[in-house]
């Protein structure tokens, strides 16, 4: 998998800031500063197609839930789910280290002592323990050698756990150039062919599908 901090800032970049939608992808940018990039993450223009309560609330998650957000960049979901899972835990996973050392702070300094920041590697996001629910938010379309990746998660979901995909829809007036998406249908297959039934489809989200998936019984 390629570094989650470069899939998730640009996506996030380019989706909140429309103008910057002709940029093309950078693989060679460096995404330190989690400062700076935590301005655009974090913008409150964001909810309004994002629909973070929304998405959250779809989730379902029990007070006691395990979450694994893949690719947290700096915090705007991860933080969401830390304040709706009280009992539970929030793994933020991130490649990049100054990303994890922003969402560690972050978590300290909001007093949320259910979310652990933890520093993933290619390929592998080195979760701590196994998960009720992970979550990839403008991320699945960056991540190589995905049927590999994502048999390979299967092991880190509990009993009854499930993977939600959240990315950008083909005819989306925001996100990366065209060329870049992965068309909902063809996430759908792919993850058949890694193991994984769709169990739920949501159609809320004007810029993106929501697609959830369970794996499938032997």
């Amino acid at each position: 998998m390629k570094r989650l901090p470069l899939l998730l800032t640009v996506l996030c970049a380019l989706s909140v800031l429309p103008a910057a939608a002709q940029t093309p992808h950078r693989h060679d940018h460096s995404f330190s500063g989690a400062e700076h990039w935590a301005k655009i993450f974090d913008d409150p223009q964001r909810d309004a197609w994002q629909k973070p309560h929304e998405v959250i609330q779809a989730l379902k998650l029990k007070p006691d839930a395990v979450v694994a957000d893949i690719g947290a960049g700096t915090g705007y979901f991860a933080v969401r789910f830390a304040h709706m899972v009280p009992q539970g835990r929030v793994f933020a996973v991130d490649a990049e280290p100054d990303m994890v050392k922003y969402l560690a702070e972050r978590a300290k300094r909001s007093g949320l002592g259910n979310l652990s920041a933890v520093q993933a590697q290619p390929g592998d996001p080195k979760l701590p323990g196994k998960v009720d629910l992970a979550i990839l938010v403008d991320v699945y379309h960056h991540i190589d050698n995905r049927e590999q990746y994502f048999r390979k998660l299967k092991d880190a979901l509990k009993s009854g756990g499930r993977l939600a995909i959240i990315d950008f829809k083909l005819d989306s007036p925001v996100g990366p150039p065209r060329a870049a998406r992965i068309a909902a249908e063809q996430v759908k297959v792919e993850l058949k062919r890694a193991g994984y039934i769709l169990s739920e489809e949501y159609g809320f989200l004007p810029n993106q599908y929501f697609l959830m998936f369970q794996p499938a019984q032997p």
